[in-house]
């Protein structure tokens, strides 16, 4: 098993996480630990859009509902959490443009965090 990488949480996504429900925080966050120990977890995908396997889409059912998480391994120093969320649209199942707009930001954020990260290791 691979060492446990760091985890980073971009923008208001670690606060979005604990305003869902406790059963939904404990499935995306046992999934983003396997990500961290370099698995792929069996409810992760790579999210159409963003060049192959770098971008995953975990998602969560409870109650009736769909819950996802967006995370990228990509990156050189850490797992990079870009967006936490409930899907609310009932038609489909392609991420809603406002919360992929989302996503490319919060993308754009962690190649700069990230880029400062490696500027600043010895």
């Amino acid at each position: 098993m691979q060492p446990l990488r760091e985890l980073i949480w971009v923008g208001s996504v670690k606060n979005d996480l604990k305003a869902l429900p406790d059963i939904v925080q404990d499935a995306l966050g046992y999934a983003l630990y396997r990500v961290q120990r370099g698995g792929v977890p069996v409810n992760a995908k790579p999210l159409h859009g963003f060049g192959g396997a770098g971008v995953l889409e975990i998602a969560d059912d409870f109650d009736g509902n769909t819950y996802r998480a967006v995370c990228t391994v990509r990156l050189a120093t850490a797992i990079y959490v870009l967006h936490v969320f409930q899907k609310k649209s009932k038609r489909g199942v392609t991420m809603p443009r406002l919360d992929l707009n989302l996503v490319r930001e919060r993308l754009r954020q962690a190649e700069a965090i990230d880029s400062q990260r490696r500027k600043d290791q010895p």
